[in-house]
């Protein structure tokens, strides 16, 4: 490993990904819990509100697998730097578009990623991790959620259109984004 210049940051190297497990549950929560508060600081009060994810998503989705960290290693140890769901097979939510998606093919989508504040460019860790695993990758955002706006078309995702989130009444508008490694 090559040493830092700053004693306070990690080489990358040491970075890994792995699913979390229930022994996450409660640092996943103050981590969700971290981004909301940046969301709403940031102009972005509403896409998670005070309590989204819920429980129950957190809990679902380490159950099935779908939750992924981005963790490394300090001082013996292992720190959660990330968090999302990596949800494989079709969205029910993606199936209506005003707009386009690049192509039919399968794909993969993130959702609910959110980064620990530990550590600079986290959240674009995972998503090329992603990229790199699956090829083509979907996402949504908020809006108002810039900061996500700005990973996303960074990391070379088209905006492709809107959707309606289905699993709430109002404010369900979300800009779609995809990105097919060729």
């Amino acid at each position: 490993m090559t040493q830092s210049i700053q004693s306070n940051t990690v080489d990358k190297a040491a970075r890994r990904f792995r699913h979390a497990t229930m022994r996450d549950f409660a640092q996943m929560q103050k981590i969700y819990a971290h981004a909301r508060t940046l969301m709403a600081a940031s102009g972005n009060p509403t896409q998670w509100g005070t309590a989204f994810p819920r429980e129950s998503v957190i809990l679902d989705d380490i159950a099935n697998q779908r939750a992924m960290l981005l963790v490394d290693e300090v001082g013996g140890r292992e720190r959660i730097l990330a968090q999302f769901a990596l949800c494989p097979g079709e969205d029910p939510t993606y199936a209506r578009i005003d707009g386009a998606w690049l192509d039919n093919d399968s794909y993969v989508t993130i959702h609910r990623i959110a980064a620990s504040g530990l550590v600079r460019h986290a959240a674009r860790d995972c998503i090329r991790w992603a990229l790199k695993h699956y090829g083509n990758v979907r996402a949504d955002t908020h809006p108002n959620n810039k900061i996500m706006q700005h990973v996303l078309e960074s990391s070379g995702f088209a905006r492709c259109g809107l959707i309606q989130l289905l699993d709430r009444p109002t404010d369900t508008t979300r800009i779609a984004y995809q990105r097919h490694e060729w």
